[in-house]
């Protein structure tokens, strides 16, 4: 199979109806029926398109078999949906009928997730989303799939202990639809982007606007993202989650307060606490696809920051368009997938993944004595008890043994059958495969 990263590139419209699979054997329920003639938006469209626009790798690009092509489609849309949990049921099934691997997240605020699949399936859950009007003009960012994650796809095992990765969008048998409360965690569901949120940058402006001396640049991503790469003179909040950046932007940014003090004698004295830092009249925030600048921003235009700027379509974007030479990233971009990590051009990086704590490891943290496969890494071997640790072994060695975790029976649980030799009605074991 020819590998999409030949295939891809997301820069270019092919511009014609998209055709949809009438499969009868996909069963939706009434309230989310797959149009015939839907048709999927522009990237990075804030509102429904009106001409019909196709995703790259398309009938009328150069490839040769578009039908079975893979695409990864990280997607995601602010949205007032109160009954977000009707869709789970119909929207799973379809992409467990037309084997669409990932993970995706239904929320009162909206959409949010990243799928793998060939061309015409991945279009038609596309579709199908979008069939709601509250979900029209995602906002979606393409990625090349490797000839190894094909493989993948396509039922082969891999060499890493989690079979094809729990979450990751390239397990070929597996997709999650999970409901939550929140697309993207921030931990402030009052803070909605669908209220107002920065203003968008685009890749192509985005080295102009950051070079700018008055400007305070923001990572809004974990430490585990940001020790991989960043963008020249970012800061970095250093914060292992997304929702702690709040409490970041408080203490970073806090303005001088006076408050009471006893002193040693018994009377109370005033003192002024000093700020950390003065707030900042720009900032210009990225991430990885744009998702949590979205919040981010619009949590600072609520705390009375003035100019709040974000990088449209994310780390993943300027690096597919900017090129190389004119780049000011700097380092790889982690990915919650497979791929570990990206670079320009969204070639795979050159970062695997630590199964104990799912952080990004080099070479060089590969060499370190803490280092175990599948089991530990530098960035966790301390962390972690000799309990946890036997554990991650036993699993490595079901691995290497059956080829999945758990064994042939994959961790179900077993179930009795009558014996029809035993005429006092004794059950037997047997387990299920």
């Amino acid at each position: 199979m020819k590998s999409t990263t030949q295939t891809l590139n997301s820069s270019q419209n092919h511009n014609h109806p998209l055709l949809f699979s009438n499969n009868p054997k996909v069963s939706l329920s009434n309230s989310y029926k797959l149009p015939q003639n839907m048709t999927v938006s522009n990237c990075f469209s804030g509102s429904a398109s009106t001409d019909p626009v196709s995703i790259s790798g398309a009938p009328g690009s150069n490839n040769s078999n578009p039908e079975s092509t893979l695409v990864v489609v990280s997607f995601y849309k602010f949205a007032d949906f109160p009954d977000y949990a009707d869709m789970r049921k119909p929207l799973k099934e379809l992409c467990e009928e037309l084997r669409v691997s990932g993970g995706i997240i239904l929320a009162p605020e909206g959409i949010n997730g990243s799928i793998c699949g060939t061309w015409e399936s991945v279009v038609n859950v596309l579709g199908f989303i979008q069939s709601d009007d509250r979900l029209k003009g995602l906002r979606q960012v393409e990625s090349p799939v490797s000839p190894e994650e094909e493989a993948i796809h396509h039922g082969h095992t891999s060499g890493s202990p989690l079979a094809a990765g729990e979450d990751a969008p390239f397990r070929w048998d597996h997709v999650r639809v999970k409901l939550k409360k929140e697309i993207v965690t921030l931990g402030m569901p009052s803070v909605s982007p669908n209220e107002r949120v920065g203003k968008y940058v685009k890749p192509r402006d985005w080295n102009a606007l950051i070079s700018d001396p008055d400007i305070v640049v923001v990572d809004v991503r974990n430490n585990y993202e940001t020790r991989i790469g960043k963008f020249k003179g970012a800061v970095d909040p250093c914060t292992t989650a997304f929702r702690e950046f709040p409490s970041w932007v408080e203490d970073e940014f806090q303005h001088a307060e006076t408050y009471e003090v006893n002193s040693s004698g018994g009377s109370t004295d005033k003192e002024t606490k000093s700020p950390n830092k003065k707030m900042p009249q720009k900032v210009a925030m990225y991430c990885t696809g744009g998702i949590r600048c979205e919040k981010a921003s619009s949590f600072l235009l609520r705390k009375g920051f003035k100019e709040v700027y974000h990088l449209e379509g994310g780390i993943l974007k300027y690096l597919e368009e900017i090129p190389k030479s004119e780049s000011l990233w700097e380092g790889e971009c982690f990915v919650f997938d497979k791929r570990v990590s990206v670079e320009h051009g969204l070639e795979q990086g050159t970062f695997k993944l630590c199964y104990g704590c799912k952080q990004p490891v080099s070479d060089a943290d590969m060499e370190a004595p803490e280092w175990e496969y599948g089991v530990c890494c530098p960035y966790c071997h301390s962390s972690k008890s000799e309990e946890e640790k036997e554990r991650a072994r036993a699993r490595q060695r079901q691995f290497e043994t059956w080829g999945v975790i758990g064994g042939p029976d994959k961790g179900r649980r077993p179930v009795f059958k009558p014996d029809s030799n035993n005429s006092d009605g004794k059950q037997q074991l047997s387990s299920t495969f």
